[in-house]
This record gives structure tokens, sequence and C-alpha cells, in this order.
């Protein structure tokens, strides 16, 4: 006889609490590998495919593409015995002993080495034909696909799962047209229980209808907050609601680093970026000033310095903004950091960045003149201390050796958390950041 065993979304990295369905590797029905990977989430930091520690016929799964699902809410469950395939042996952990399922749950890329994915339908069969009984082998708190929808047929992707798993609370309330978005569970964790669908319908006057786009703004499109635009609007907020966040800005002459990358690209193999020496020159200012590579633990009342330099420099991609990071970054030289910046540049555009990639942050740099403009106030990266922001640099009249002449001008705008500094810090720090702009040999100095 089958045993069904449940997988829940594991954390996919770094603490992160939940992701988005991205769309579905296995259909229900069909034989999976131990470790073969089931499903395609996009979290805040990437789209990854997660894998099932057990091998066996796929049972259910829980919830539809632009679902969102908590870490540890049902993902799929499986019917693993007698009739199931297994490719892999047991490797410890929950599938332990029982030869069906590694439970070797790595966070961020599944359980090991995905097995190729064999691709084969079971029909189900009565307990007594010799093969798994698929139907009878559904748990109570198994939900079809079609089940993570409202009762009245309107998408829940907004929202997510409803928190209902018995098939006849969600029946009862199917027949009696009640939505269960508006009901709050009685039971563990916000659980719906029976007696809640019940007491809605016998007082259906005390629960409010939700408000409709035609309440508010008639004529006016709604787009739901998902994946990474929804987990940058968190962040942001976060940081704005917690950071007591100050800025300042200069204008510097950049003339004299424009040459000093054509002259270093003339001469090497490596293609060196504006960003690139930037990022060389924001790592020299911090051992300078390395308050400023720090974040503030709030629970402890403490300003914690950070030993080492995990510079993170925003890109734009097609999925909207990320911000990968240069692990070490204050141990590379102009020419590693160029080269780890196109590298993980080209990861990010074809969205195969990891979470390890896009986690750990302590500095961001943020380059938002590729977009043309001069000067923005950057939003400090939660939980760091500060942001520099560079703008585009273009020819201007500027004063230069007493004599006016055109130059190539920059604004650099620097963003801080004024609970680790104050603006003495935060002024030497960008002042330095923008003499070693102007004359590049001071970041010899600097060193």
């Amino acid at each position: 006889m089958a045993v069904v065993r449940e997988f829940t979304l594991p954390d996919l990295g770094e603490g992160l609490t939940e992701a988005e369905i991205v769309r579905w590797l296995v259909e229900v029905g069909e034989v999976v590998a131990v470790d073969q990977p089931v499903v395609e989430m996009e979290t805040a930091k990437a789209v990854v495919e997660v894998p099932c520690p057990y091998g066996g016929v796929v049972t259910a799964r829980f919830g539809e593409a632009g679902d969102s699902l908590a870490v540890g809410r049902p993902l799929v469950t499986v019917a693993v015995g007698s009739g199931a395939d297994s490719t892999h042996p047991a490797r410890g952990g929950d599938g332990g002993g029982d030869g069906q399922g590694s439970g070797n749950v790595l966070v961020g890329y599944g359980t090991g080495a995905a097995s190729g994915r064999r691709r084969r339908r079971v029909a189900a069969t009565s307990p007594g034909s010799g093969g798994p009984a698929v139907a009878d082998a559904v748990p109570a708190g198994a939900v079809a696909p079609t089940d993570l929808r409202t009762v009245d047929g309107r998408d829940n992707g907004d929202a997510g799962p409803v928190a209902v798993i018995s098939p006849l609370v969600r029946r009862l309330a199917r027949e009696n047209g009640l939505d269960l978005r508006r009901l709050a569970g009685s039971g563990p964790e916000g659980l719906i229980m029976r007696s809640d669908v019940e007491r809605a319908i016998a007082a259906p006057a005390q629960v409010a209808e939700p408000a409709g786009p035609a309440d508010t703004l008639d004529g006016a499109e709604r787009v739901p907050l998902r994946g990474i635009r929804r987990a940058v609007a968190d962040k942001l907020t976060r940081s704005r609601r917690e950071i007591p966040d100050a800025t300042c800005w200069v204008d510097a002459d950049a003339t004299e680093l424009l040459a000093a990358r054509a002259a270093m690209n003339a001469s090497g193999e490596r293609r060196i970026s504006v960003l690139a020496l930037l990022a060389r020159v924001v790592t020299a200012a911090l051992a300078r000033y390395p308050d400023l590579n720090s974040r503030v633990d709030t629970e402890r009342s403490e300003i914690v310095r950070l030993p080492a330099v995990h510079l993170g420099f925003a890109a734009q991609t097609e999925r909207g903004l990320v911000v990968p990071v240069l692990r070490d970054a204050h141990t590379m030289t102009t020419t590693a950091l160029a080269a780890e910046m196109a590298r993980l540049t080209e990861a990010a555009r074809t969205g195969s960045l990891t979470p390890a990639e896009l986690t750990g942050g302590t500095f961001t740099l943020n380059n938002y003149g590729v977009f043309g403009v001069d000067g923005s106030t950057p939003i400090i990266n939660h939980p760091e201390a500060a942001m520099l922001g560079v703008g585009r640099i273009t020819a201007k009249p500027w004063v230069h050796d007493g004599e006016l002449a055109v130059r190539q001008v920059v604004q650099l705008s620097f963003t801080f958390d004024h609970r680790v500094c104050d603006g003495g810090t935060a002024g030497g720090f960008l002042r330095l950041v923008a003499d070693c702009v102007e004359q590049p040999a001071v970041l010899l100095a600097a060193v």
C-alpha cells in the first residue's frame, strides 16, 4: 500500500519567507525520481528549480503559476511504496530507512544532483490490483490545484492560497457561495475551520464585501505586486520605515578618470568599466571610513562594523531591479572587479543569478546614470548603512586651472544611515570619492 509523503516548500536562501510558482515541471499522476525538480519558483532573489526528496507518484500539487507560497507550506504530495519508482537510495533525513527519499534539501538549489526527468503517468488502480492506489493515497489535507482558487471562481493569485486544508470545508463554502478569503480562521495559524464557515453562512451580513476596482477608481488597472517587484517594494518600504537616512551630493570633474580608464583599456586585455573604477574607489574609501560598512542591530542597540566589503551594485533587468554582490570586493584589483562585475551582470541579464550571489551585501553602488539622469536620492538597501549613487557623465562648463573649460562632469549622491555616523563622516567619505574621481592618483594614497 502506498504511503503519502508531503513535501513542503523549503527555505530557498538566507531566510526568504515565500516564493512564487513560475511553472510546474510535473503533473499529478506522474512518476518522479528522488531529487527530481518538480517546480520552478521565483523568490525575491532568483528563479530556482526545487527538487523533491521523495520518489513515487505525484498525488497532489499545491498552487498554480502566479500563486505565492510561504516557506513550510505544502508543495506536493508523493505516494511512495511498492508501486513507486525511486532512482536513488535513501541518504538520510526524512527519507532515511525507506529507500524513497533523500531528505537532502539544500538551500537554493535542491537536494543533490538532479536525475534525468522520466515523465511517466500512472493510472489510478484499486488497492487490490497490485498497483498504487493514487486516488486513495491523496491525504485529507491535499488540495488539487483548482482548489486554490476562490469558491466563486475568481483568481486568488493576489492573496495566495486560502488557509483551508479540508475539502469538506471548501465544498460547504462553495455550495453556499461564500468567499473563503473574507473569513478569519479560528484554527491554528489562522486555519479556516468548518465552524467558521457555518457561522459565516448563518450571519452573512457580518461578512463585509471586499472593495472592488469600481468602488474606488473607475477603469483603473490593478497590477499585483509579485516576485521581484514585491520584494523590492517590501525592502524599500522597510528601509524608509526603519532607517533615518540623509543624503549629500557633490559634482565632480571625471575627465581624468575617463582618461585613466582609456589608458588602462589600451594596455590591458580586460575592458575596465567606469563602474569597476568607482567600485575600486569605494572599497578604498570604506577602508578609510569603516563606519559606513556596517549595519545597526536594533535588538541589541549596537552598530555592527563588518570586516569585509561585499559590494552590491544595482542592475536593471527585464524581471526588475536586482543587486548582485561582489563578495570580498576589498581584496580585488580593478581588473578583478571588472571581470566579476561583467560575469554577474550577464547572469542578471539571463536570470541565472543564484540566491548566494544576491544576498549578504554590506554597501551598494547605484549607477543610475545609465538611464540618462544626472542625480537622485538613493534609498538605502536595507539592512545596509549607505549607498553611493552615480549620475551620467556629461560635458559641462567647468572652471579648470583657473579658466572656464568644457569638462566631463558627474554628480555623486550619497545616502547614509544617520544612526551609524554624522555628517562629518559622510561628507569625508563622499569628498574622498570625488577627489579620486577628479584625480585618480589620489586613490594610491587612499589605499
